[in-house]
C-alpha cells in the first residue's frame, strides 16, 4: 500500500511521543480469571463455548473491550460472519476509540454487505477519524505495551515505514515487555509480511516460554521454517493442533504441504475437517479449486471459487491464493490468469503483485515482469523478494546476450567469450534430439540464464538467496543455471546440467506442465544416461542399501520424496528413485507408452488413471513390481555389507575373509586396497580385476579403475594406466583429475584424437581455467581442426594466460590460414604489445599487411 503526504503528514505531526504509546485503556475490565478462561476457550478450538461464556458476559455490560474482541473473534472462527458484523457493531457503539476492535473491524467488515456498499461515513470510519484524534491530542490513553503493538499495527495498515513501526514499537516491547507475547507475534508477522521469513523464527525463537502453550505461536513458526527447514515446520504445526485441533489456519498450512506433496486425497479430508469449523472458509474453497484444477476438473474448481466468493465476492486472498499454488505446480498460464484478477480486484495487494511478477518472469514476460517488480519495490521499499529482483536486473543487464534460432542465452560476458557458443550448440542439440524422441518441442523462444554467483542464481529462480543443491531449474519458456565460477572446487558437468533441464522443456511443454515432479526430474535424469553413460546416475553404497530397504517410496508417491527430503542426500535418492521409475515403465511398458502417458497428462487426465492404462497394470501392481525392480537393481553383483574386520586387519586377513565372501565389494576393495599400500603389485593388480568385475560401474571413493591406474604407473605401465583411467573416464561426467592425467598419457603417445577428447570432457566441467583449452587449442590445430582451434585459442586469451604474446601470436597464424585477415592483424598487433621485439609476430604482421597499407604498430615500436 502506498503512502500518501498527508499520511506523512500525519506521522510527522504525532511525532515520536506518538510513536511510543498505543490502544485505549478501555475503562474497567472483566475479571483476569474469567477472560483468561475465555480465551483458554477460544485458544484450544472451543468456539461455540467460548462464543456462549462472552455472549453471556457482554449481555452483563461489563466495560471491557477484550469480551466482544473475543465473541468477534471466535464467530469469525465459525464462519458466522453475520453474527460477527452485528457483534461488531455493538462493540464500535459501545468503545468506538478502541484500536483491537477497529483492527478487528477491518477484517470483519469485509464480510459486510452494507459496508461494501460504501454509503457515506460509517462507523470503520468514524472510529478511525477519533482514534487519530485522541492519539494526537491525547497520547497518554495508549500507553500499555499491548496497547502499542497494536497501534504498531493500525498504522501499518494505514501506510506508516515498517521500519519505523519495527524501532519504534515492537522493538521496544520485546525488549521491556518479554513477557507480552504479542509482541514478538506483531514483529514475526512483518517480517513475514516482507518474505525475511530468516527474521521471523528469529524473532519468535526469542519469544516467552509461556508461547509454547498458544497454538498461535506454533502456527507462526510453522510458516517462518516452512521452506528453510521443514521439519521443524512439521513439527510446529503438529505442536499447534494438538493444542487446537480445529485451528483453521494451521489446517490450511497442512494442506498446503499436502498439496505441494501431491498427497491430494490427504489435502482434501483435510479440507473437510475444516468444514467442520467452518463451512464458509474462502481460502478452504481455494484450495478445492485448486484440487480440482489439478484433476482438470474445470466445472468443480469454477463451483469452488464462487463458494470461495460468496462471503466475500471482492476478496482478492482466493484468486492470489490460487494463483500461488498454480504456480507452484508449475502451471505458470493458469497461475498467470488467477494472479491478474487478484490484482484487478486489490490493486494495492503486494503479495498478489510481487507474485504475479515471478510468474510473468518464469514465462518469459520481461518486460511487465519487471515492471512489476519496479511498482512492488517502489510502493514497499522493505519487500525482500522486490528489493532483491530488483538489484538482480541491473546485474542481468551486464549479461551477454548470445541468440540464436530461437535460443536466448545470457551469460557473464567473460563466461560467454569463453564458452557461450559450446552452450548454443549443446542447447540446439538437445533441442533436436530430445524434440525427436518426444514428439514436442520446448516453448520458442527458449531463455537460458546462467549465473556465476548461487545468490544470483537464487533470487532469479526462487526470489531468495541460496538454492543450495539446485545447478538448474526449468520453468518451460525459460531455463536457469550456475556455471562453474559458483560451484567452489568441484563443479557439476554443465553440459548434462543443461540437457536435463532442456528436457524438462520439452517434456513440460508437451504435458502442458501437467506432470508430477517425480516424473519431469526422472525423464530428465534418464534421458541424461542415454545422452552420455558418463551422465547417468549411479548408485552409491549408502543409496542401495536406501533401495533394498522396505522404505523405498512407492512409485505412485514418488514426488513426496523430494519434499519430505530431510537432507541432500534424501533429494539425491529421490533423483535416483524417479529416475528408476521411468527406467521401469519404459522396461514394462516400452518407450512409445512413456511417451502416451506424456500426452495423457497433457490432455488433462489423472495420473493415477493414466498409468495403468498405459501399463496394463494397477497402482498397487506397479508400486509392488517397482519395488523389486529397485531392489534387483541395488542387489545385481555385488553383495555391500560392511566387513566384519577391524580396520587394523592385515592383507592375509583380508584375504581369507574375501575367500569366504566372494562377492564383497567392500572387502574385496579393503583387501585391494591394502596390498596397493604395501606395494605388493601383482597381487594387488589380480584383486583388483576380481574388484572391477563385482562392480563395474562402481566410480566412488577407492574404486578399482583408480586403484588400477595407480598399480600401473607404479609399474610404469603406461597403457594399463591409460586404460584404467579411461574406463572410469566413461563412467564420470566430471572426475577433472582423471581427465587431466588422461591428457598427459595422451600427448606422450602423441595421439592428439585423445587429448581432444579429454580437454572437451574438461570443459564440460570448468572451461573458466587455461587448461583445457590450451590443450584443446594444441590438439585441434594438430588435427586439422581449425575453427576449434580459433576457439580455444580466444578462450586463452580471454583467461589473460602467462603466454599472452604466445596466444595471440598462434591466433593470428591460425586466422591467417583460416583466410580471416583483418582479424588476424589484431591479434598480430596485441602479440607485439605484449612482447614488442617479439620477431615472428613482427613478420607475421607485414605479411598480412597489403601493399597499400601502413601496418598501424602500437606505440613505440619501430617504423
Amino acid at each position: 500500500m502506498q503512502r500518501s503526504s498527508n499520511d506523512n503528514d500525519r506521522l510527522r505531526r504525532w511525532g515520536l511521543a506518538a510513536f511510543a504509546i498505543a490502544i485505549s485503556l478501555w475503562g474497567g475490565r472483566a475479571g483476569a480469571a474469567d477472560i483468561d478462561g475465555a480465551k483458554r476457550l477460544y485458544q484450544t478450538g472451543r468456539y461455540d463455548e467460548c462464543i456462549k461464556l462472552a455472549t453471556e458476559e457482554v449481555g452483563k455490560g461489563w466495560r471491557g473491550d477484550e469480551w466482544h474482541a473475543l465473541k468477534i473473534r471466535a464467530e469469525m472462527a465459525r464462519g458466522r460472519y453475520a453474527e460477527a458484523v452485528a457483534s461488531l457493531a455493538d462493540a464500535v457503539r459501545r468503545y468506538p476509540a478502541s484500536l483491537m476492535i477497529h483492527l478487528l473491524g477491518r477484517e470483519v467488515r469485509r464480510f459486510d454487505p452494507a459496508a461494501r456498499e460504501g454509503a457515506g461515513e460509517g462507523p470503520a470510519e468514524a472510529s478511525a477519524s477519533l482514534i487519530e484524534r485522541i492519539v494526537i491530542n491525547a497520547p497518554e490513553r495508549y500507553s500499555d505495551p499491548q496497547a502499542r503493538v497494536d497501534l504498531g499495527r493500525y498504522l501499518l495498515r494505514n501506510g506508516a515505514d515498517p521500519k519505523r513501526v519495527l524501532d519504534r514499537f515492537y522493538d521496544p516491547v520485546m525488549k521491556q515487555n518479554p513477557d507480552l507475547m504479542d509482541g514478538f507475534y506483531a514483529a514475526a508477522e512483518l517480517a513475514l509480511d516482507k518474505q525475511d521469513a530468516a527474521l521471523a523464527a528469529d524473532t519468535l525463537r526469542a519469544a516467552p516460554k509461556t508461547a509454547a502453550e498458544d497454538p498461535a505461536y506454533h502456527f507462526l513458526l510453522a510458516r517462518a521454517l516452512s521452506e528453510g527447514d521443514r521439519a521443524g515446520s512439521a513439527a510446529a504445526l503438529d505442536q499447534a493442533l494438538k493444542i487446537n485441533p480445529n485451528y483453521v489456519d494451521a489446517l490450511l498450512l497442512l494442506v498446503d504441504g499436502l498439496v505441494d506433496r501431491e498427497r491430494y486425497a490427504e489435502a482434501a479430508q483435510m479440507l473437510d475437517k475444516v468444514a467442520e469449523v467452518n463451512p464458509r472458509e474462502p481460502r478452504a474453497w481455494a484450495y478445492r479449486a485448486v484440487l480440482a484444477h489439478l484433476k482438470s476438473d474445470a466445472e468443480g474448481e469454477e463451483s469452488a471459487r464462487r463458494k470461495a466468493m460468496e462471503p466475500w465476492p471482492g476478496n482478492p486472498e482466493v484468486d492470489e491464493l490460487i494463483g500461488r499454488k498454480l504456480a507452484q505446480k508449475y502451471r505458470f498460464a493458469e497461475s498467470e490468469a488467477y494472479l491478474r484478477r487478484a490484482v484487478t480486484l486489490d490493486g494495492e495487494s503486494l503479495s498478489a503483485r510481487v507474485q504475479l511478477a515471478e510468474t510473468l518472469l518464469r514465462l518469459g514476460k520481461e518486460e511487465e515482469g519487471w515492471k512489476l517488480v519496479d511498482g512492488v519495490f517502489t510502493a514497499d521499499g522493505y519487500n525482500v523478494v522486490a528489493y532483491n529482483l530488483t538489484n538482480l536486473r541491473d546485474r542481468i543487464a551486464a549479461f551477454r546476450t548470445i541468440e540464436s534460432d530461437g535460443i536466448v542465452v545470457r551469460m557473464d560476458p567473460r563466461e560467454a567469450e569463453l564458452y557461450g557458443d559450446r552452450v548454443v550448440e549443446l542447447l540446439k542439440e538437445a533441442r533436436a534430439t530430445l524434440s525427436a524422441r518426444y514428439g514436442s518441442a520446448p516453448p520458442n523462444p527458449l531463455i537460458v540464464e546462467i549465473f556465476p554467483r548461487r545468490q544470483e542464481f537464487g533470487v532469479r529462480t526462487f526470489g531468495l538467496p541460496g538454492a543450495d543443491g539446485f545447478l538448474g531449474v526449468c520453468f518451460g519458456p525459460v531455463i536457469t543455471a550456475i556455471s562453474a565460477a559458483a560451484q567452489a572446487e568441484h563443479p557439476s558437468n554443465w553440459r548434462a546440467v543443461l540437457w536435463h533441464e532442456l528436457c524438462h522443456a520439452v517434456t513440460l511443454s508437451k504435458t502442458r506442465n501437467k506432470m508430477p515432479r517425480w516424473l519431469s526430474e526422472g525423464i530428465s535424469v534418464y534421458e541424461e544416461g542415454l545422452k552420455d553413460p558418463a551422465w547417468a546416475t549411479r548408485p552409491s553404497p549408502e543409496q542401495r542399501e536406501a533401495l533394498r530397504a522396505e522404505g523405498l517410496t512407492p512409485l505412485s508417491r514418488l514426488s513426496s520424496a523430494f519434499l519430505e527430503a530431510k537432507s541432500g542426500q534424501d533429494v539425491q535418492l529421490a533423483y535416483l528413485e524417479s529416475a528408476l521409475a521411468v527406467e521401469f515403465l519404459v522396461a514394462k511398458a516400452g518407450f512409445p507408452a512413456l511417451v502416451g502417458l506424456l500426452e495423457d497428462l497433457g490432455a488433462g487426465k489423472n495420473l493415477d488413471s493414466a498409468l495403468p492404462a498405459r501399463t496394463g497394470m494397477t497402482l498397487d501392481r506397479l508400486d509392488a513390481e517397482f519395488a523389486a525392480f529397485a531392489k534387483s537393481k541395488a542387489e545385481a553383483g555385488a553383495e555391500w555389507e560392511d566387513v566384519e574386520l577391524p580396520e587394523t586387519a592385515d592383507a592375509a586377513a583380508l584375504a581369507g575373509w574375501v575367500e569366504k565372501h566372494p562377492k564383497n565389494l567392500p572387502g574385496w576393495r579393503r583387501y585391494a586396497a591394502k596390498l596397493v599400500a604395501e606395494q605388493k603389485w601383482p597381487e594387488a593388480k589380480a584383486a583388483l580385476l576380481k574388484y572391477q568385475a563385482l562392480a563395474p560401474d562402481y566410480v566412488g571413493e577407492g574404486n578399482a579403475y583408480m586403484l588400477l591406474a595407480e598399480v600401473d604407473r607404479k609399474t610404469n605401465n603406461a597403457a594399463g594406466e591409460r586404460a584404467a583411467l579411461e574406463e572410469l573416464a566413461s563412467r564420470e561426467g566430471d572426475a577433472t583429475p582423471v581427465y587431466d592425467r588422461l591428457i598427459d598419457l595422451a600427448k606422450g603417445a602423441d595421439d592428439w584424437q585423445a587429448v581432444a577428447v579429454n580437454a572437451r570432457r574438461l570443459l564440460a566441467v570448468n572451461p573458466l581455467v587455461p587448461a583445457p583449452h590450451r590443450a584443446l587449442a594444441e590438439a585441434a590445430e594438430r588435427l586439422g581442426l581449425r575453427d576449434e582451434a580459433i576457439s580455444s585459442a580466444r578462450a586463452l586469451a580471454t583467461l589473460d594466460d602467462g603466454d599472452p604474446a604466445g596466444v595471440h601470436f598462434r591466433l593470428a597464424r591460425l586466422l591467417r590460414d583460416a583466410g580471416r585477415k583483418p582479424e588476424a592483424r589484431r591479434e598480430a598487433l596485441k602479440a607485439l604489445e605484449e612482447a614488442p621485439r617479439f620477431l615472428d609476430a613482427h613478420k607475421l604482421l607485414l605479411e598480412l599487411v597489403d601493399e597499400t597499407q601502413t601496418p598501424q604498430l602500437p606505440p613505440g615500436l619501430p617504423r
